[in-house]
């Protein structure tokens, strides 16, 4: 099985990236939502059974990573638990609370 994580932030995909297992587990940093989308689309292409997102893509990102790649594979995103949101909240700002 191939898996990949998309972790999003300001990262550039052509070099932000790395592979371990023979490539059957990659990482890719992407810088926004549309990004995403189109490396989904390669990763799918390329045999990725399975997606995993990085906590900022949140449920709506999650949706359209799922569209982009019609369906194709299972996305899911990282998540946590809510009396880990005031750390969350701390690191990350406003965008940890989800």
């Amino acid at each position: 099985m191939k898996f990949a994580f998309l972790i999003m932030g300001e990262y550039d995909p052509a070099k932000d990236r790395a592979e371990i297992g023979g490539g059957s587990a990659r990482i890719v940093g992407v810088s926004g939502l549309a990004e995403a989308a189109r490396i989904a689309r390669e990763l799918c292409a390329d045999g990725v059974d399975c997606i995993e997102l990085c906590g900022a893509f949140g449920p709506d990102g999650a949706e359209e990573i799922i569209r982009a790649t019609g369906g194709a594979v299972p996305v899911g995103y990282v998540a946590h638990l809510p009396e880990q949101d005031g750390l969350y909240a701390r690191v990350f700002g406003d965008e940890g609370e989800n």
